[in-house]
């Protein structure tokens, strides 16, 4: 009892102290106070902490590969860019903005992952909305819940993807097969609903006249790199090969050309990346791996094997449905290693582990604690000075992610 007692005390703590982050300590040092928390308590060996840290190799590599592709895309003004030509698009319609700026967010969060559409376009649809006087807040909504809604897409849309799947990553093929239909009830049902709740702050009319930035050479440069990146990663989704390896190398090639490009360091763009997130995910792997150890995934896997048992045709969108909940209490990066840990405890079929997948991609719309792509995109906003609550996200979210997680289970009935 003791031993089970500590466990869920620092497993507890720690998700508590990444998801609220009192006195603004930041997340990596309550991931690495739980690593030694665990020691000290025994729950863990020395020994076990570096093959646990190991266990999450791919998901460090390609969350470094993204980053850096996502600051480069940033510092050379290639969203700033997207996002001015989709003003311009708009033709002074409001409500077509609103879609346009959706379609832009849905084809970053696809091609770059979640976390990029959250850092680098919330700032640029921020200055977009400025520049055509409408207000702000109706469209950077967009960046936080099309972040989600589109992040299971492709394999590299979302680093959960990555976690959920593991060595047992369909080829790309096989992903579409799956993915394809229920992606694109999520993103169409979360447009319809956040479109719906939003209606009466859109404004009519907005500034037809907006100055694009011109792309520099660098940026254009960037812009090639990210669409040679996205060929890429698409060859590797088809044969299989890890993706985490495959998006460092891409990026780091991306990233020399435009250092000489630009004629500047590379460290000048390594120095703006947010290391600490690949030390907090690497916390976490630890923290798993001692729930691991201790049977909470066997229990897990137990009850699964029950819910099936008891209700055959619904256990697997059931599953979605408690996964996409369960986030929003400890955030859907550690609920998807815990959920990833349980299905390859149960050598889980493919059907399972997508509605798993579903659940652990979307629940996050519910709460501003669902995932790190929208607690960055929270941070972004402070940033511009524009505060968003956790009730007021949450009475959006009541509504949008329900929608967008039926619209997706449903289709996937479909596809399976």
């Amino acid at each position: 009892m003791p031993t089970e007692l500590n466990l869920w005390t620092i497993t507890v703590l720690t998700m508590a102290g990444i998801v609220v982050r009192p006195w603004r300590v930041p997340e990596a040092v309550w991931a690495t106070l739980a690593v030694l928390s665990l020691m000290l308590c025994k729950l863990i060996a020395p020994a076990d902490v570096w093959p646990a840290i190991m266990r999450g190799s791919d998901v460090y590599l390609f969350l470094a590969g993204m980053m850096t592709l996502a600051e480069l895309g940033r510092r050379h003004g290639v969203f700033d860019w997207l996002a001015a030509h989709a003003a311009r698009a708009a033709a002074g319609d409001g409500r077509r903005l609103f879609l346009l700026v959706y379609l832009a967010g849905t084809l970053v969060t696809v091609l770059l992952s979640n976390d990029a559409t959250a850092v680098v376009l919330t700032p640029a649809v921020y200055a977009v909305a400025r520049a055509v006087g409408a207000p702000p807040l109706p469209y950077l909504l967009i960046c936080a819940f099309v972040a989600n809604a589109a992040s299971f897409v492709l394999p590299v849309s979302n680093p959960a993807n990555l976690v959920v799947f593991g060595a047992a990553m369909p080829s790309l093929g096989d992903w579409l097969g799956i993915f394809l239909l229920p992606s694109i009830g999520a993103i169409t049902a979360t447009y319809v609903a956040l479109r719906w709740r939003v209606r009466s702050a859109l404004p009519d009319t907005i500034a037809r006249d907006i100055a694009t930035p011109p792309l520099s050479a660098a940026g254009r440069l960037t812009t090639a790199a990210l669409a040679g990146t996205v060929i890429v990663l698409g060859v590797a989704s088809a044969i299989g090969a890890a993706l985490g390896p495959v998006t460092l190398a891409a990026a780091t090639v991306a990233l020399l050309l435009t250092c000489l490009q630009t004629r500047s360091l590379p460290t000048m763009v390594l120095r703006s990346l947010a290391w600490d997130v690949l030390l907090m995910v690497a916390g976490l792997f630890v923290l798993i791996a001692a729930l691991q150890a201790h049977g909470v995934v066997a229990a897990l896997a137990t009850w699964q094997q029950q819910l099936q048992a008891a209700l055959p045709a619904q256990a697997t969108p059931l599953t979605g449905v408690v996964l996409a909940l369960a986030c929003n209490l400890a955030n859907n990066l550690p609920t998807g290693l815990l959920g990833a840990a349980t299905l390859e405890h149960l050598s889980a079929a493919l059907p399972l582990r997508a509605a798993a997948l579903i659940g652990i991609d979307l629940g996050p719309n519910l709460a501003v604690s669902g995932s790190l792509a929208t607690i960055l995109w929270l941070s972004m906003l402070r940033r511009e000075g524009v505060q968003v609550s956790a009730w007021q996200f949450l009475k959006l979210g009541a509504v949008v992610m329900p929608a967008g997680l039926l619209a997706a289970l449903l289709l996937l009935q479909v596809a399976a």
